[in-house]
């Protein structure tokens, strides 16, 4: 039968129902999306999905709630929230929605679980404290979506489910464009790792746009490779290698010298004509021309390969 009702709690909202919500009304936007706690409405039927609301879990009757005692668990034991739950049985027929090619489905459904999913999940059930993000727990997208709740004294008496509904197109924009980025990391896969089996030992990567790269340098265990370069419009652009997604610091940075300077400061400096920019944190710098940025790229090479005998003598 044809899914024509989904079925949430009313009154305030979390993250879960909301991100579950997403998914739901892409793969069923012909349904009316319901937020009530009336008995009758979140008992199960063919035609309805219940989700975080209903007191069980069993994807035969499509209810999908995680409150009951004992709650849904992953199989490591992590316990899911109604999105884990929703995620697991509809995410794979969101990502084809999604035109997420086929070859990719199951591998980028992991990576949406593991890297957004489960975070949602663990805070959801206080398995993990929003505190973990230090400083920037204000910024998480439980805290963001959160914020979008009515005013404690809104008087309305359908300002929760006015909010709810303001906050999914939200809450909509996150999910589909972290969901495009995880699909062009993969699509960038065989590109870079064509780019990097063509530099061979190298230090320099040349590819044929800006892309992701990170994921194929690793897997090709390209430790060699210092910087990159790509066109960017009518310019071409040199950037570092970080160390890791969890700092700034870089294989090797551009030169000291090129550091905040422009243009014709900027070809004088480093001797380059087409030179046009270098950033403070010397992390990227453009030229006009290929050339150009191939000449600061062996330059940038020379000069950290100058450099590092040096740092490693004064760590020691």
């Amino acid at each position: 039968m044809t899914i024509t009702l989904l079925v949430t709690h009313s009154g305030g909202f979390h993250a879960d129902e909301l991100l579950s919500s997403v998914v739901l009304t892409r793969l069923f936007p012909q349904a009316e999306l319901l937020r009530t706690r009336d008995r009758q409405a979140v008992t199960p039927a063919t035609h309805k999905i219940i989700f975080d609301v209903g007191g069980a879990y069993d994807c035969e009757m499509q209810i999908f709630d995680h409150h009951q005692r004992p709650g849904p668990l992953r199989e490591d034991g992590q316990p899911f929230s109604s999105f884990g739950l929703i995620w697991a049985h509809y995410g794979r027929a969101y990502l084809a929605e999604m035109d997420v090619p086929v070859e990719d489905v199951e591998a980028i459904h992991a990576k949406f679980d593991t890297k957004f999913v489960l975070p949602i999940d663990l805070l959801d059930n206080g398995a993990m404290e929003p505190s973990v993000a230090g400083p920037l727990s204000i910024l998480t997208l439980p805290a963001l979506l959160g914020s979008l709740k009515p005013v404690f004294d809104d008087t309305s008496p359908t300002a929760d489910d006015d909010a709810f509904r303001a906050a999914l197109p939200i809450a909509r924009s996150f999910v589909e464009a972290q969901i495009r980025n995880f699909a062009a990391k993969f699509r960038a896969q065989s590109i870079v790792a064509e780019a990097i089996a063509k530099a061979g030992t190298s230090p320099i990567l040349e590819l044929p746009m800006g892309m992701p790269y990170r994921s194929a340098l690793d897997q090709a265990e390209a430790d060699h490779i210092l910087f990159v370069i790509h066109p960017r419009g009518d310019d071409w652009t040199i950037g570092g290698i970080k160390l890791s997604n969890d700092t700034f610091d870089q294989r090797a940075d551009l030169p000291a010298s090129w550091a905040g300077l422009t243009d014709d400061a900027l070809e004088e400096v480093s001797g380059v004509k087409g030179a046009k920019f270098c950033h403070n944190a010397r992390f990227i710098a453009v030229a006009s021309t290929r050339e150009a940025i191939l000449k600061m790229a062996e330059i940038a090479v020379q000069v950290s390969q100058d450099t590092q005998p040096l740092i490693k003598a004064l760590a020691e």
